[in-house]
């Protein structure tokens, strides 16, 4: 069985290659310049190489800030792309499995988690265009599974985690917003679900399509999360520095932050049997991969 792999340079497309796959499994990453998965053409000519299983699209635009000035850069990676890749694998009927984001709603709901069935109201250029690509994934190919998820860490390529322990390390206070709240979410996790969601979808033609949420069991602010990283980070020989709560309002960007960001997962657990681990575990790994093992 082929998996096809796109962003595979990204921190889950890292993990999914390092993902146990069931023997039998091969994983193809092409790299960005071996794939534009912006040209229609050069998609159509990777699906023709291979009888492939799945396609996983963990590739996109995150840049959220950048996005603001950047917004045709971001629209042809966030939205043309998943037009391309779900006519293509509509096509040749392959799923599609694809990650979106928080962002795509207000991120103003009061209290709970948004539930994947919840209207989207994007509030920046890169909110828009994941909407859009989500549009375009819904529309282009029924046999879809779109997993929305917030917050993502590892211990791979530039994320929250490890700058807060870079940041810990070179600075005796620390300041992070204390009014946004989401739920963080290992790389890890997220892969090992996209693997679920897609050798189930490569096996059974009924297997359940459309949009869920995936994301680590709990959630916190990132001043909480901060506090956590910047605590898990000493016990293993780190720095610990206080970190002290600010509000958005204290550290403007030029992309509006959703100040509600919690994903509620229940549907795929109905769906698909995946029950997401709470992210203090999950970050215990990351720690334990990034700076050795709690020390006694």
């Amino acid at each position: 069985m082929d998996i096809l792999v796109l962003g595979g340079a990204g921190q889950v497309g890292t993990e999914l290659q390092a993902h146990a796959w069931p023997d039998g499994v091969r994983v193809h990453a092409p790299t960005r310049e071996a794939l534009d998965i912006t040209d229609p053409a050069a998609v159509a000519s990777v699906l023709a190489e291979r009888d492939y299983a799945a396609v996983i699209n963990t590739a996109a635009y995150t840049a959220v800030d950048k996005a603001e000035a950047d917004a045709i850069a971001a629209w042809r990676l966030n939205a043309l792309a998943p037009a391309i890749l779900a006519n293509e694998t509509r096509a040749r009927d392959i799923p599609l499995v694809h990650v979106s984001t928080d962002y795509v709603f207000a991120g103003t709901k009061p209290e709970g988690a948004y539930a994947p069935d919840e209207p989207v109201d994007p509030q920046s250029v890169y909110g828009a265009s994941k909407a859009a690509g989500e549009f375009a994934v819904r529309t282009g190919n029924p046999r879809h599974a779109i997993l929305r998820t917030a917050w993502v860490v590892s211990p791979h390529r530039g994320n929250f985690v490890k700058t807060m322990l870079r940041l810990a390390a070179e600075r005796d206070r620390l300041t992070v917003v204390d009014d946004q709240h989401g739920c963080p979410t290992s790389a890890t996790d997220l892969a090992a679900a996209l693997a679920t969601v897609a050798l189930r979808m490569a096996e059974d033609p009924a297997a359940p399509t459309g949009t869920f949420h995936c994301v680590n069991d709990g959630s916190t602010t990132w001043c909480g999360f901060a506090k956590a990283i910047v605590a898990g980070g000493a016990k293993r020989g780190g720095r610990e520095v206080p970190v002290e709560g600010i509000p958005t309002s204290a550290y403007p960007t030029p992309a509006r932050r959703p100040s509600n960001s919690r994903l509620s997962t229940g549907s795929l657990r109905e769906a698909y049997g995946i029950l997401p681990r709470p992210w203090q575990d999950a970050l215990d790994d990351i720690l334990d991969t990034l700076a050795g093992p709690v020390r006694p």
